[in-house]
């Protein structure tokens, strides 16, 4: 067909979204459901696996029901992507045994320090952490072992939607890596993390390639959404990897960021690497990895600051006023310095009980000081690790590809930019990781010659913010003395959390 439509699924922490998206770019339609967080007890978070479908079901309609019938026939295929690291357990017929297990959940803070290790890094990508998968699994092993055993599957958030949509058992590489199972190099399950996490290969999904074409979707479900009897579905890919996509994100000079919730960023590679500074994940262009940088606390902590300590009328939301009395202040807050910490510390430390910190008050300080230097330990952060990951892949970056609600913001914009020294250019797309799965399925169907090639054709660009090298300069100097506050208070935190556990 020549001028083909593909749907790409979204699959989140909160909500499923799904778009409509042509040949060029542009979303056609889009829809979205929610997924309710289930929070048992402390440091847990889990979902009704069950919810992962309907939500699919729901948007899905939604933005279908949206076309007209001749934009419904013109769609060839369907692409996932999603939230990693989450997992459930089903039986033989997809029902759960269990909620399943976010990627935020951190109960698994002693299987870390018992499993985790250099070489499970190196075999794995990934530093010992509180986010992927293997580690709960093996709490699960621990504490639930009767309902490990008794699952036919465990299965990502894309094996999962797969199963309901082809009837097969099935996830991404680059979706299934993410629970920290495979042997990254070698792209395969690796015996020893299974047997660490308690399953075997049995139990878990086949692998389909990036952007290969997974199977013909159930004509049943095509038909409740008003689609034609061939549409199929291609394999995706988790959400960050996708984002570096819908960013176009892929030379060698040039990272992405999502300045969101949490703060992920990351460049493409097309050798296998791994080092303290970053996570290796298997990329959606074949054959690529993605040296990633995440940092838990982005835009949540900006939002409980303000619910905090903010302006009470405003119940925690955008407060302009405040954004405009943090802008005039100069870069480094007066000397009040950050480590933005609160929900422990992925990038470049890896510790599940760091906590956050603020250093250098002074009477003078006021609220908007506090609010700036938030956002400046944010940004200092980031560019700590943009350093650790450029000295470690021997390449020098010459802009960020900028997503998430905190790069619409014109404060977080000029501070991220002075602070990295590099320029922030603003994606166009509001859901960047579904245009990266819509880029994939374009690939998959042949609208496109390869990923790469629907990358940068499909990606567009609203803003761009060049960095104050003066302010540059100065940030290094805040930045060197704030990369040295954690390493000087890690052993104040491990004796913390012991004392915590004792009450």
């Amino acid at each position: 067909m020549s001028d083909p439509l593909v749907i790409a699924i979204d699959s989140s922490t909160s909500a499923t979204k799904a778009v409509v998206v042509d040949t060029t770019g542009a979303v056609l339609s889009s829809g979205k459901a929610d997924i309710d967080l289930l929070t048992p007890g402390m440091d847990m978070y889990e979902h009704d696996p069950a919810q992962w479908w309907s939500s699919t079901e729901s948007a899905v309609a939604q933005a279908c029901a949206a076309l007209g019938a001749d934009e419904r026939d013109r769609i060839r295929a369907i692409c996932i992507t999603h939230q990693r690291e989450s997992f459930a357990l089903v039986d033989e017929d997809g029902a759960a045994l269990r909620p399943a297990i976010l990627w935020l959940d951190s109960r698994a803070g002693e299987e870390i320090r018992e499993y985790g290790s250099e070489h499970i890094h190196e075999l794995s990508g990934k530093p010992a952490d509180t986010t992927p998968a293997l580690y709960k699994i093996a709490w699960l092993k621990k504490h639930e072992p009767e309902v490990l055993s008794a699952a036919h599957k465990l299965v990502d958030v894309h094996a999962y939607l797969a199963h309901r949509l082809v009837g097969r058992w099935v996830s991404a590489v680059g979706s299934a890596d993410t629970l920290n199972l495979l042997d990254i190099a070698n792209v395969d399950y690796s015996d020893e993390l299974l047997d660490i996490a308690g399953v075997t290969r049995e139990q878990m999904a086949e692998l389909a390639p990036p952007a290969s074409i997974i199977d013909t979707i159930n004509p049943d479900i095509l038909a409740s959404w008003g689609l034609g009897p061939d549409v199929v579905l291609v394999a995706g890919v988790g959400d960050g990897q996708a984002a570096g996509l819908g960013t176009s994100a892929i030379a060698e000079d040039v990272a992405y960021v999502n300045i969101g919730t949490s703060i992920v960023a990351g460049v493409h590679a097309f050798e296998f690497a791994y080092s303290p500074a970053y996570r290796t994940l298997l990329g959606g262009i074949p054959d690529s990895f993605v040296l990633e940088i995440v940092q838990n606390s982005g835009s949540v902590l900006a939002n409980w600051f303000r619910q905090e300590l903010g302006d009470p009328a405003l119940e925690g939301g955008l407060d302009p006023e405040l954004d405009r009395a943090a802008a005039e202040l100069e870069p480094g807050t007066a000397g009040l310095l950050t480590v933005p910490y609160w929900n422990a510390v992925q990038s470049p430390h890896w510790d599940p009980f760091a906590k956050g910190i603020m250093v250098g008050f002074g009477s003078a300080h006021t609220r908007a000081h506090l609010y700036r230097s938030i956002i400046e330990g944010m940004a200092m952060e980031l560019r700590g690790n943009l350093e650790r990951v450029q000295e470690s892949s021997g390449r020098r970056l010459t802009e960020l590809r900028c997503t998430g609600g905190g790069s619409r913001n014109p404060l977080y914009r000029r501070i991220f930019a002075d602070a990295t020294g590099l320029p922030l250019i603003v994606s166009g797309v509001d859901e960047v990781s579904a245009q990266g799965a819509a880029m994939m399925a374009m690939a998959a169907i042949g609208a496109y010659p390869d990923v790469q090639t629907a990358s940068e054709n499909m990606s567009s660009f609203v803003d761009k913010t060049e960095p104050d090298m003066a302010a540059y300069e100065v940030y290094g100097e805040w930045a060197a003395i704030q990369q040295d506050i954690y390493p000087a208070l890690a052993d104040i935190f491990t004796r913390i959390n012991t004392a915590t556990k004792r009450k």
